[in-house]
């Protein structure tokens, strides 16, 4: 039934100017005002994002948005000169380093958050 739709991702933040200041100028993406009120990112290759505003926004507790790269160490260095805090996990089996890049089993990957506290990640030749 719905295995020729074409999906898509959204997810809320509180502020949507924030959104088009952090998802345009930080991260570098091509975005969209959507006449409904929404923001659309553009990220090549990939179905557009919607991000909508709601005033009892509540950031997730999981990552919503993973974006693939070809060196994690690289783009963390340069996300952090932009202003980017990464988060940093010390759970057994779980540690990431002093930039945040995990590289324990499983890919090398770095999470951070949106201005809304949403978790993304850059992860490593996915």
């Amino acid at each position: 039934m719905l295995r020729n739709s074409k999906s898509f991702s959204s997810f809320s933040v509180d502020h949507l100017e924030k959104a088009k200041a952090f998802y345009g100028e930080v991260l570098g993406l091509a975005l969209k005002d959507n006449p409904m009120g929404i923001l659309e990112v553009h990220v090549e290759g990939s179905t557009p994002i919607v991000i909508y505003p709601k005033s009892n926004h509540v950031a997730a507790s999981f990552t919503m948005l993973n974006f693939p790269v070809q060196n994690v160490e690289e783009t963390v260095s340069l996300l952090t000169k932009k202003g980017v805090k990464f988060e940093h996990y010390n759970e057994p089996g779980f540690r990431t380093d002093d930039q945040g890049i995990f590289r324990g089993e499983g890919p090398v990957i770095a999470w951070f958050k949106d201005p809304a506290g949403n978790i993304l990640s850059i992860i490593e030749g996915a």
